[in-house]
């Protein structure tokens, strides 16, 4: 188990953004020292990573914690041998989707990016003298 200190060094997060997460319920510490001190496992650094990768893709926090309680529920009944239920696998299938329409504007972005550099780069290229 690590405190929060080493596990923010570990992540890339501020203190302030772990301790505003587990207030949150987006990562909870799996543990409490004697002293009151989070305590996390690799799995909760894990969680920490994972919910941080969403961050920057246009998701609420509210949208990353209902999305991280479908996910939780839906590898609930897996672990348990169970199928996903269907309300968590059509709201799988809604961040699914929004996720792939996510992927198809980046890629437009990233062609037209490609197209701007090339063209400047023709433009600017060597001088005749």
């Amino acid at each position: 188990m690590q405190q929060i200190g080493e596990v923010a060094t570990r992540v890339g997060l501020s203190l302030r953004t772990i301790r505003h997460w587990d207030e949150l319920g987006l990562v909870t510490p799996s543990a409490r020292s004697a002293g009151g001190f989070r305590l996390y496992t690799e799995d909760d650094v894990e969680r920490l990573r994972f919910v941080k990768t969403l961050k920057p893709l246009d998701l609420g926090l509210d949208q990353i914690r209902e999305l991280m309680t479908v996910i939780d529920s839906a590898r609930a009944e897996l672990d348990a041998g169970e199928p996903v239920g269907d309300d968590a696998r059509n709201r799988l299938a809604l961040y699914r989707t929004a996720a792939e329409s996510r992927i198809e504007a980046l890629h437009a972005q990233i062609h037209g990016l490609e197209l701007l550099s090339r063209e400047l780069r023709r433009l600017a290229g060597p001088r005749s003298g």
